[in-house]
């Protein structure tokens, strides 16, 4: 799979170099961030590849907190960093069993636990470093012995993961959506 790097500035880059081709043919890679890369810097790469804009019907509603944030020192005390990770989930047993796959975004607390984003404004995320976590394999329900292994994840999956999480904070459009 073709490698991609989120830089901290929300450039993309490729085999070490400014990615140059249509950002559209990057959606497909395995993303890597570099190590500086915070909330911002996604929020960066989306402002400068516009074609992204267009992955989320909710974008514009964060663009407009986005810019009403302030510049720097836009951090959360109660996380250490923000993760990305994805889910595999087997369910429905007894009865008859399913799989859902999903992704998560999260912040990770001191003691290493997840925490909901949910109530957090989006002014206090932004310099929140974003790290990439590990495939949580979970079977029917247990949360207790959840499996965890090493894996890759695309750039849109990133993007639509974040966006989607994001869509669950305050009353944005998104969770305006069921009235």
């Amino acid at each position: 799979m073709n490698q991609v790097t989120l830089k901290a500035d929300g450039t993309l880059a490729e085999g070490g170099k400014a990615a140059e081709a249509d950002p559209l043919l990057y959606l497909g890679c395995q993303v890597v961030l570099e190590e500086a890369c915070t909330l911002r810097s996604v929020f960066r790469m989306l402002e400068r590849y516009p074609a992204y804009q267009k992955l989320n019907a909710f974008w514009p509603s964060y663009l407009a907190q986005f810019h009403n944030s302030p510049d720097s020192g836009c951090l959360y005390d109660g996380f250490r960093f923000l993760e990305f990770s994805k889910n595999v989930e087997m369910i429905g047993f007894p009865g008859k069993p399913r799989v859902e796959i999903y992704n998560s975004f999260y912040g990770v607390g001191d003691g290493g636990e997840a925490v909901m984003l949910r109530s957090v404004p989006l002014e206090n995320l932004l310099d929140m470093p974003v790290k990439l976590g590990r495939l949580k394999h979970i079977v029917f329900g247990d949360r207790v012995d959840v499996l965890a292994f090493d894996t890759v994840f695309n750039l849109f999956e990133l993007i639509d993961g974040i966006l989607w999480e994001l869509g669950f904070q305050g009353t944005l459009m998104a969770c305006e959506l069921r009235r």
